[in-house]
């Protein structure tokens, strides 16, 4: 969701000054995690020469993650295994209920993978239900019971009291954190927002359409093809 330019402003300001703290501060909270951070949309053998590299950051409550969402999908589909999609969340503050959605999405991650993207999707289908006015005089206990009910059926009834637990787990917290911190350090601070190859897509911040998409990758896939083309020539 994009915002204001005085908004815009004052929050990159205070994610300067929240990643300077972290910097001094050092200690238990120092990051970099164990893993690479963020949710490998169905994952494929991947060659860095031979592959067009996506990060989406997306907030699961977010309307216009929602929307960017589908042609986003179609266009991993349509390239098949030349590109790489690895989401990345932000759970913005002016969104409720975003960092518990996010805390949900690891929590279901890490006890059956495969049901971590029909829950982002489940997440953005039923958005009203979490977005700010529907939950403002839910307490927080209700809203994590309503989640876990939802990723519940979602990822398998078995998993019902696993997810309930994650969410008195510090190390969900602990993941959800630092998606949080590593989004900021990319200089992330709304959603969506993507990075290509490593640079980031202009006009972020807003929906892609599919004809966007391949606007973007039909030049990358091609100058990787010319290059694989042209790599036996080095060698004579």
């Amino acid at each position: 969701m994009q915002m204001t330019k005085p908004a815009t402003s004052m929050i990159l300001i205070v994610i300067s000054s929240v990643l300077q703290l972290l910097v001094l501060k050092g200690g238990a909270d120092y990051i970099p995690p164990s893993r690479l951070e963020g949710f490998v949309y169905q994952p494929r053998p991947f060659d860095w020469d031979d592959t067009v590299f996506i990060e989406a950051f997306y907030d699961p409550v977010c309307p216009d993650s929602r929307d960017s969402w589908p042609p986003l999908k179609k266009a991993i589909h349509y390239y098949g295994d030349r590109v790489q999609l690895v989401v990345h969340l932000l759970p913005l503050p002016y969104h409720d209920n975003a960092y518990v959605a996010s805390r949900a999405l690891h929590i279901v991650n890490g006890l059956n993978s495969s049901a971590t993207f029909p829950l982002l999707d489940w997440f953005f289908k039923h958005q009203e239900k979490f977005y700010n006015a529907p939950t403002r005089n839910l307490s927080r206990a209700s809203i994590v019971e309503k989640i876990v009910d939802s990723a519940a059926k979602v990822a398998g009834s078995s998993y019902h009291t696993a997810i309930k637990n994650g969410f008195n787990d510090t190390q969900s917290d602990y993941q959800t954190r630092v998606s949080f911190k590593y989004s900021a350090s990319r200089g992330v601070y709304g959603t969506p927002f993507f990075y290509v190859n490593g640079f980031l897509l202009p006009d972020t911040g807003s929906a892609i359409d599919f004809n966007a998409w391949k606007k973007v990758i039909d030049p990358l896939v091609g100058a990787k093809s010319v290059k694989n083309e042209e790599s036996p020539h080095y060698l004579l």
